[in-house]
């Protein structure tokens, strides 16, 4: 029936509702919300010298605050409706058919308000570097080059592809993509990690099952560069002929670009532009984004940088299984899913929505 499917849609968002409200709660936006709305609207606001830091904070609070009210609000009365009109099929049609609606805005606010970090409005850079395994774990490394894309486009978010190292007999050696859009970086971060794929290689006359790695490493795009300090001696700057599709000028001239920052070990390049000059300026800007996240994990000790783990056994984040059984499992979260295909097609926002809340 009807009411029974409307009945178990709300069930289903329950949960969030109440992950929304008990944020609110322990946020203590309300109490905030009174304080600034008090000193906005005192008489003597004009001469206060932070008043337009106050006032912003104020205004983006208040219209967090009207989003809660405005999210719990349709809940509830979606909820009263279908009980209202419990007999009313007519009623309970159009109730249905706006559901799906208010499901997803109320999961957009609630990884909205999780996305509390100081870059996870900001676009993030995503490399992919194969690990064990030769030529199985390269063609593994473009897999998920290709389950960002998707994902990306899922969310409506623009992908370009700054650098492409390929393998040796197919896949990958490295890749790095520019993702951008709203929360890309806040969303995206989740991924940092090495990734393990356990599956039949295509690539074994014997069809046996083997075992792949591959390192993602997030990094959100800085467009400050007050925000760290980069001496030119500390780098080493190497180009080189670009690689794969790209025009007439690929491979006809050292356009690529390779930074080396040395005292960190970090290495960036990319290849997509058109110029040196042009390649340069976005490989210092990679370079950049992940010298501001190095030092944040370092001030934070949240973790250690992808690049000094082990691209094997024992480091992984996530387990994607397609043989002997179908089967993704994120080892921080325990979300699963039995269906690798969508997984890899870019359905990665429930293991997004999972680390997103434990965190």
């Amino acid at each position: 029936m009807l009411i029974d499917d409307i009945s178990q849609q709300l069930k289903a968002v329950e949960q969030d509702i109440t992950a929304i409200e008990t944020f609110w709660k322990n946020s203590k936006n309300e109490t905030l919300f009174s304080q600034l709305q008090e000193r906005v609207h005192h008489e003597n606001f004009w001469q206060d010298k932070d008043r337009i830091t106050i006032s912003q904070k104020f205004e983006h609070l208040k219209t967090l605050r009207e989003s809660y009210q405005e999210i719990t609000t349709s809940f509830y009365e979606a909820q009263e409706l279908s009980t209202l009109f419990a007999d009313d099929e007519a009623s309970l049609t159009t109730l249905a058919q706006e559901l799906p609606l208010l499901t997803k805005r109320i999961t957009k606010f609630k990884i909205n308000l999780l996305l509390r970090g100081e870059h996870d409005s900001s676009n993030a850079f995503v490399s992919i570097n194969s690990g064990a395994g030769g030529t199985e774990s390269q063609d593994w490394a473009e897999m998920l080059v290709r389950m960002y894309q998707r994902f990306a486009e899922q969310e409506r978010f623009s992908v370009e592809l700054l650098d492409h190292q390929p393998g040796e007999a197919a896949g990958i050696k490295s890749a790095t993509l520019l993702i951008s859009g709203p929360n890309a970086y806040g969303l995206l971060k989740s991924e940092h990690g090495v990734h393990r794929l356990v599956r039949i290689s295509p690539f074994d006359s014997s069809a046996r099952r083997h075992t792949s790695f591959s390192s993602v490493s997030i990094s959100p795009q800085i467009n400050d560069d007050a925000a760290i300090t980069i001496d030119d001696k500390d780098l080493r700057i190497d180009t080189y002929r670009a690689s794969g599709a790209g025009g007439q000028h690929v491979n006809k001239t050292d356009s690529a670009v390779r930074i080396t920052h040395i005292p960190s070990g970090i290495v960036v390049q990319c290849q997509n532009g058109r110029s040196q000059i042009q390649n340069k300026k976005t490989a210092m800007n990679m370079l950049l984004s992940r010298l501001v996240q190095k030092k944040e994990e370092e001030k934070k000790a949240a973790q250690n940088a992808v690049e000094k783990q082990k691209i094997e056994w024992g480091s992984q984040i996530r387990s994607y299984v397609l043989h002997p059984y179908k089967m993704v499992k994120d080892l921080r979260t325990q979300h699963e899913s039995s269906q690798p295909d969508n997984v890899l097609d870019g359905n990665l926002m429930p293991f997004i929505e999972s680390w997103l809340i434990q965190q």
